[in-house]
């Protein structure tokens, strides 16, 4: 299979995709997720078809005009693509142009950040959305905020610090309005109104806890009154970031019927017969509605044991953290 793109003409092997037949010949295009999930790798199709796999999640209006994610794009005629950018029609530009608001430190080796973006960017509490600094390094951070506490201090992220760390070093180093550009948010692990007393189960590891405070949060401002149990998962006690007692991040009206609980690896804990043990005082498993973020291997394992305690599925909302941000 043949791919044209930039000039060049390059061959790629049965079954590879977009993006990881260019990287072998040494071109690489902006991606952090690899999974359909930042959308960085976000291209267009100028002659060929790219498949409908590559198309999964976009806009109507973005499938229309033969843009496409190199990571999900496996082609089965020659292709010639060009990267999307400026070329994106008027009104669905894929970043946004923002600035770094304030970094400060939050814990250990964790940032708080806050980007406002130029324009303002609707989401719901507990998506994730890709950020671009300059160089064309992207990385995926879940929000910390829901979209009031955005409106008034910006869009929030806890940022994990990686020594020699692409976009984490960059951040930790940078003055209030360095430019930066935003992605489109994506995610459905959000709170949806509509079963006030019914219990919820939150259960995230590492900075995987703060899109569920916010979710906590969101579920509260909307009158949610049932039972809630929000779990704070780590590799050992370094990792709580948040402290060991109730933190300020489920809010100032957090109802009594918030339980807050850690979970440390070290000290003989496993977050997957943690959130089972968790899940007893909720009542009828069937009637929880779970939300999980963190490490891949981690949620997974949650999701599994939850079901097998009798959860349903469609009750288990999940955000895996694709890979390590740096």
């Amino acid at each position: 299979m043949r791919l044209r793109f930039s000039g060049g003409a390059f061959e790629l092997d049965p079954g590879e995709s977009v993006l990881d037949g260019l990287a072998r010949h040494g071109v690489r295009l902006p991606a952090a997720c690899r999974a359909g999930a930042c959308h960085g790798c976000l291209v267009r199709a100028v002659h060929g078809l790219p498949g409908p796999p590559s198309q999964a999640g976009l806009k109507n209006s973005w499938r229309a005009d033969g843009y496409f994610l190199a990571c999900l794009a496996r082609p089965v005629t020659d292709l010639t693509i060009a990267l999307a950018g400026d070329e994106l029609p008027a009104g669905d530009e894929m970043l946004a142009e923002a600035a770094v608001a304030s970094v400060r430190p939050l814990g250990t080796g964790v940032l708080k950040v806050a980007i406002r973006p130029q324009q303002p960017v609707a989401f719901r509490a507990g998506q994730h959305l890709a950020l671009r600094r300059d160089g064309g390094v992207v990385r995926v951070y879940s929000i910390a905020n829901t979209p009031a506490e955005a409106a008034r201090d910006g869009i929030e992220f806890h940022v994990r610090v990686y020594q020699g760390g692409a976009m984490s070093s960059w951040l930790a180093a940078a003055a209030p309005g360095a430019q930066i550009s935003i992605g489109q948010p994506n995610g459905d692990c959000c709170y949806l109104p509509g079963q006030p007393d019914g219990p919820l189960l939150l259960a995230g590891t590492g900075t995987g806890i703060a899109p569920l405070a916010a979710v906590l949060r969101d579920a509260i401002r909307h009158g949610h009154a049932g039972p809630a149990v929000l779990i704070h998962g780590a590799a050992d006690p370094s990792g709580l970031y948040l402290g060991a007692g109730p933190p300020a991040c489920c809010g100032p009206a957090t109802p009594g019927s918030v339980r807050w609980r850690t979970c440390v690896r070290s000290g003989g804990e496993d977050i997957a017969e943690v959130v089972c043990r968790e899940l007893t005082p909720l009542g009828d498993p069937a009637a929880v509605h779970a939300y999980l973020c963190g490490g891949r291997r981690a949620v997974s394992r949650m999701r599994r044991s939850l079901f097998l305690a009798g959860m349903t599925l469609r009750n288990i909302c999940a955000d895996e953290f694709r890979q390590a941000s740096s």
